[in-house]
């Protein structure tokens, strides 16, 4: 059984390192660098990177961002916001990224999910699925940060993405993104059944019992956080001693 991954998630806007409320209501919360070594040095097992503007603009900012922390980090960073192509991609993958996470673009063009993992290969393309509920069971997927919707079934776009090639699916709910509630265990587990490859949870955590929660009842394969990490609310270290106190197969530090 492999690792389950604790994994902090940086929504950028900018230069500055902020946090919304369902993707809305966004605050700055500082500077990205210093956050991103305080978790990589606290032990997180990766860290994503989201600029959350970017598809409103046609591009991604991160760069400079990415390379400073591929100096200082070592461990695998995700990428996203405002990836449209190949280029798009190699730039990210070159400023240190690991790993690409394309939303609004694979939505546009599905191809584009095929053309990069056959590139970079599978693993260094990541499916970022914005959900939101429409009924009990069913999800529609959003772009645009959660503004945009799609008109796609989240299961029916999750298998469709893996097919074309995406390695891993990053899935953010728009309902409990930023709300301390809790992930949607529904979502998570229905994604993590309907596909072979890793899911990340993110959208939603707010005491180290969600975590547990999400890797028992949601299965899923790595859990990513924001809230909770940059209010100080609760530490990587706290994160982990909690799921190793549950027998879960995290990383011991």
């Amino acid at each position: 059984m492999s690792n389950l991954r604790i994994i902090p998630r940086l929504d950028i806007k900018g230069p500055n390192l902020i946090k919304g409320v369902r993707l809305e209501g966004l605050r700055v919360i500082g500077d990205p660098q210093q956050h991103a070594i305080r978790y990589y040095e606290a032990g997180a097992d990766e860290l994503i990177y989201m600029d959350i503007v970017a598809s409103l603009y046609g591009r991604n900012n991160l760069s400079d961002i990415v390379k400073k922390a591929a100096r200082d980090v070592f461990v695998p960073i995700t990428v996203g916001g405002g990836i449209r192509s190949v280029d798009d991609a190699r730039d990210i993958l070159r400023s240190g990224a690991d790993k690409v996470a394309i939303n609004t673009a694979a939505v546009r063009h599905p191809e584009l999910i095929r053309d990069v993992s056959r590139r970079f290969g599978s693993q260094a393309m990541v499916l970022s699925i914005e959900a939101k509920e429409v009924a009990h069971g069913r999800w529609e997927a959003y772009t645009d940060n959660g503004r945009e919707r799609t008109g796609l079934d989240v299961l029916e776009w999750v298998m469709r993405g893996v097919e074309l090639g995406a390695g891993e699916v990053l899935v953010t709910s728009v309902d409990r993104e930023g709300t301390r509630q809790g992930y949607d265990l529904d979502l998570v587990r229905a994604i993590s059944a309907a596909v072979p490859v890793p899911v990340v949870a993110s959208g939603g955590m707010g005491t180290v019992s969600h975590f547990v929660q999400a890797a028992q009842v949601g299965r899923a394969d790595a859990i990513a956080m924001a809230d909770v990490l940059h209010f100080g609310r609760l530490s990587v270290g706290d994160i982990r001693a909690a799921a190793l106190d549950a027998g879960l197969p995290v990383r011991k530090y």
